[in-house]
């Protein structure tokens, strides 16, 4: 088995990425990243590339269904009108700015992002 082929777990019944031996046991990590796990190598087989799309379709709805949204670092993130966090945050920025210290712009930044997140961020 070559490191980043993908087996079929036979015993798990899931596709898995190879990524080496460990004593007597094959490890393999989720189609799309995620948390290893051990594997018999006699219960391992190529995975059919039926089974590997598959198993790529899943990863990829999986990553679709938990991103709530997407972050482009390079642009500022916006306040959400009638907010008043958000509004406390713009104006520490626009100091921040007003004053040219980078460092704090980014951190009103930075916490004006996780704000966003945790408080605006609709399923």
């Amino acid at each position: 088995m070559e490191c980043g082929a993908f087996m079929y777990d036979k015993v798990a019944c899931v596709v898995g990425e190879f990524r080496g031996s460990i004593g007597p046991y094959a490890m393999l990590r989720p189609v799309g990243g995620g948390r290893e796990w051990q594997a018999d190598p006699a219960a391992l087989r190529p995975a059919t590339p039926a089974e590997r799309l598959s198993a790529g379709v899943s990863a990829a709805n999986a990553r679709a269904r938990t991103r709530t949204r997407t972050v482009d670092p390079d642009r500022p993130p916006t306040p959400v009108p009638d907010c008043e966090t958000c509004a406390a945050l713009a104006v520490q920025r626009r100091q921040a700015r007003a004053l040219f210290d980078g460092s704090a712009e980014t951190d009103a930044n930075v916490l004006l992002r996780r704000h966003l997140l945790q408080d605006h961020v609709t399923a």
